[in-house]
């Protein structure tokens, strides 16, 4: 019966193989000394047959071997997946860079999709909305005071007109009509923010009804009025009435310009104002001294007057304004 090869689990190196021993190992003597375990194993050995020892002594070098070439391997492996995941995650960024790089460019047709979507989803401001929004913090209220006729409140002041006026600098000059502070003792304004100050009149030119206030003192945040210029104005032209009508407001009204360099004549007869912008913005007793709005915000002219032929003084749909370029020769302003 032929048997396999038995290979030994011991740890040997190949100097102690049975080969050796059966070579170079003297014969014992039969009345000698007990063997040790070191010559019983080299005896042992030799009784295994000589292939079976040849094998054993290859053995053990190809065991170290092969574990070298595995560290190796795996080595090779780790190095191979570090390498690997570095591309991808190059990769990764330079996908995603140049996605995103191509995302931002935006296309016309980008550009008139989202504007017709904010068209459609959202209510925007009016043009008459914005357009007083840019004048309102620079209007006033312009008060007329007078003495009360009452001899009993002779120290008493009264009320005896309200209009309008607009910031013009940013030292608080302020533009109105000059029939609004004409027969007043003593004029008190008052400006968005709720502050009060008395004001004197520092010019006027009765020829345009135009007078020029100075207030003595004024909030921190005023802001004046931009001034624009009436030259570019045309009939059909949207404009923005912004006052005091009866003392209430500041109000807005919304007209368009229904005509350019029109003349007016006062109730009495006395005046006549010339180069007038008629408009049909409603505007009443207190609009007067008030701005004349254009669609950019921009002052234009300042409301003068309105006509009714009868003595009801109320709006009909025909009003006037002194032109921004006049009324700027009045208080010392550069033609525009």
């Amino acid at each position: 019966m032929k048997r396999d090869a038995v290979f030994s689990k011991s740890r040997r190196s190949v100097g102690n193989g049975s080969l050796a021993s059966k070579t170079n190992q003297p014969a014992l003597d039969p009345a000698g000394p007990v063997p040790t375990s070191a010559t019983a194993t080299a005896s042992k050995s030799s009784a295994l047959p000589y292939s079976a020892t040849v094998a054993t002594a290859a053995a053990v070098p190809q065991k170290s071997g092969f574990f070298a070439f595995k560290k190796l391997t795996i080595r090779s492996d780790w190095a191979a997946m570090f390498l690997l995941g570095v591309l991808a995650s190059l990769w990764g960024i330079g996908f995603f860079s140049n996605d995103f790089e191509r995302r931002q460019v935006l296309t016309q047709k980008d550009i008139d999709a989202a504007v017709l979507h904010t068209l459609n989803s959202k209510e925007l401001p009016s043009p008459s909305s914005k357009a007083a929004a840019a004048v309102q913090g620079a209007v006033v209220r312009v008060v007329a005071l007078a003495e009360d006729e009452d001899p009993k409140n002779k120290d008493t002041e009264i009320e005896s007109g309200v209009g309008t006026g607009v910031v013009i600098k940013d030292d608080g000059t302020i533009l109105t009509n000059l029939h609004v502070v004409a027969s007043a003792k003593k004029l008190r304004v008052i400006f968005f923010d709720g502050t009060e100050a008395e004001a004197m009149v520092i010019a006027a030119q009765p020829e345009k009804d135009l007078a020029v206030l100075k207030p003595q003192k004024i909030p921190d945040d005023l802001e004046a009025a931009v001034l624009g210029s009436s030259q570019q104005l045309l009939p059909g032209d949207m404009v923005v009435a912004v006052g005091f009508p009866y003392g209430i407001g500041p109000s807005v009204s919304t007209g368009v310009v229904s005509g350019l360099n029109r003349h007016f004549k006062s109730p009495d007869g006395q005046q006549m104002l010339k180069g007038l912008i008629q408009f049909d913005a409603a505007a009443n007793p207190g609009n007067s001294g008030g701005p004349l709005v254009n669609a950019s915000g921009e002052v234009v002219g300042i409301v003068t007057a309105i006509l009714n032929p009868t003595s009801a003084r109320t709006f009909i749909g025909i009003g006037f304004a002194t032109t921004i370029e006049s009324a700027g020769n009045a208080v010392g302003l550069p033609p525009f």
